[in-house]
C-alpha cells in the first residue's frame, strides 16, 4: 500500500516477483535485516533484472509488473485502483478516473493530462458529470450515462455544482433532480471547459467483467482480476504493456464486436472520437513472434507515451501482419512499423481483419515501465 505523504509519480522499484510495491521509505513496517557478514567462500547474490517504473495516477493504490505470480499466469501484472462514487438516475455507479484535458487539475489531482480531450467538446461528444462544491455531505457526483446505454462514454465534461443556502442542500441523485434544483434557483451550476475520462467500472445493471478463475489470457473473459470491492472502495484490473514503456488497462471500446470480444462495455458515445482528432494510435500485431499483445504475439506500439501532447488514452485500432512471418523481427515503434510497411514486409489493416474500419479502446496508462519482451525462437 502506497504511504500517501509520498508522491506516487516518483520513480518506483517492484522487488521481485509478487513482491511488494514502494517508494524507498514507503514499506511500513519493515523490519531491519539482520547484521550478518557473508563467509568468504559465499558468493553474492545477483539482484533481480527488475524494470523501474513511474506512476502516472494517484488513484493507483498498488501495482505489479510480473508476468508470473502466486494468482494468475498470464502475461500481465495489475494495478489496483481507488474507486469514485457517483449517480446515475438515482442508481449508485462506481468509476476511475485516470485522464483530463485540463493541465492545473491534472497537476491538482494526479491525473495524466490528454489535451486532446478538449477536442470532443466542440464535437459535442462528450456526457457530463456534476461535482459539488458543497452542500449535503454524502452527495456524490452526478452523471448523465452509464454502460448499457446508447449514449454512454466515458469521456465527461465537468459541471460544478454549488448550494445558494448550505442549510438547505439534500442529496441530488439524477441530472433531473440537479436540473430542477438550478431551474428553482436552489444551486448555480458552472459549465467548465475540463473534460474527464471516467470509465465506469460498476454500474446499476452489473460491472466490468472478471477474469476469476484460469487468469491467463490477455483477453479472457474479463479484465478485472477481482469484483470491484465497494465497501474498500477499489478494483483491480489486469496490466497489460506496450512499447514504449507502456502499462495499460483495458475498460470499454466504441466497436460493440470489440467490446464483446475483450469483455468490455460497449462506449458508443466514443464513435466520432478519431475525426474529432481526440485519439492516438495503436498498432497490434496479427502474426510474428508469440507474445502478450491482444492478438498474441509481439507487444502492441503506441504512437506516443503517456504524459505527451499527442497522447491520449482513446486509442485507434490498426492491425500489421507480416507478409514473410519467418522474417518477423521485434518492431519498438512507429516508426519502425512505417519503415516496414513501405518497404513491403507489413501489411496495414484498419482495425482488425476482415473489419474494414477501425476502432477506439479506451486504454488507460497508470504506469510507465519499460517493456522487457524477449521473444522465443520461432
Amino acid at each position: 500500500m502506497w504511504d500517501k505523504d509520498v508522491d506516487r509519480r516518483k520513480v518506483v522499484k517492484i522487488l521481485g516477483v509478487g513482491g511488494a510495491v514502494g517508494v524507498a521509505g514507503c514499506i511500513e513496517d519493515e523490519e531491519p535485516e539482520p547484521d550478518t557478514t557473508p563467509e568468504e567462500d559465499d558468493e553474492p547474490e545477483e539482484e533481480a533484472d527488475v524494470p523501474e517504473s513511474t506512476v502516472l495516477v494517484d488513484d493507483v493504490v498498488d501495482f505489479e509488473l510480473s508476468e508470473e505470480t502466486d494468482d494468475f499466469d498470464g502475461d500481465f501484472g495489475f494495478v489496483t485502483f481507488r474507486m469514485h462514487h457517483a449517480m446515475v438516475d438515482g442508481e449508485d455507479v462506481y468509476y476511475i478516473q485516470t485522464d483530463v484535458s485540463d493541465s492545473d487539475r491534472a497537476s491538482d489531482e494526479g491525473l495524466v493530462h490528454v489535451p486532446k480531450l478538449s477536442e470532443l467538446i466542440d464535437e459535442d461528444l462528450t456526457s457530463r458529470v456534476y461535482r459539488f462544491e458543497n452542500g449535503a455531505e454524502d452527495q456524490p457526483d452526478v452523471m448523465a450515462t452509464e454502460p448499457g446505454r446508447d449514449d454512454y462514454t466515458p469521456a465527461n465534461r465537468l459541471y460544478e455544482v454549488v448550494w445558494e443556502n448550505e442549510d438547505e442542500a439534500r442529496v441530488l441523485s439524477s441530472v433531473e433532480e440537479v436540473e430542477e434544483a438550478a431551474d428553482d434557483g436552489e444551486i448555480t451550476v458552472e459549465e467548465t471547459d475540463a473534460v474527464y475520462n471516467l470509465a465506469t467500472v460498476q454500474w446499476s445493471e452489473g460491472h466490468l467483467d472478471v477474469d476469476a478463475d484460469d487468469r491467463s489470457e490477455y483477453l479472457g473473459p474479463g479484465q478485472l482480476l477481482e469484483e470491484p470491492d465497494t465497501e474498500e472502495m477499489e478494483v483491480r484490473f489486469k496490466l497489460h504493456n506496450c512499447f514504449p514503456n507502456t502499462r495499460y488497462i483495458v475498460t470499454d471500446a466504441d466497436f460493440e464486436p470489440a467490446a464483446e470480444n475483450m469483455s468490455v462495455p460497449h462506449s458508443p458515445g466514443l464513435e466520432g472520437s478519431t475525426e474529432a482528432g481526440a485519439t492516438a494510435k495503436t498498432l497490434v500485431f496479427a502474426n510474428g513472434f508469440e507474445g502478450p499483445g491482444p492478438m498474441g504475439f509481439q507487444p502492441s506500439v503506441f504512437d506516443f507515451p503517456a504524459g505527451a501532447v499527442e497522447w491520449s488514452p482513446y486509442w485507434t485500432h490498426w492491425t500489421y501482419e507480416w507478409e514473410d512471418e519467418d522474417e518477423a523481427r521485434v518492431l519498438r515503434s512507429e516508426q519502425e512499423i512505417n519503415e516496414a510497411v513501405d518497404d513491403g514486409e507489413l501489411i496495414e489493416h484498419a482495425g482488425t481483419p476482415p473489419s474494414p474500419d477501425t476502432f477506439v479502446v479506451n486504454c488507460q496508462v497508470p504506469v510507465l515501465a519499460d517493456v522487457t519482451f524477449e521473444p522465443e525462437e520461432q
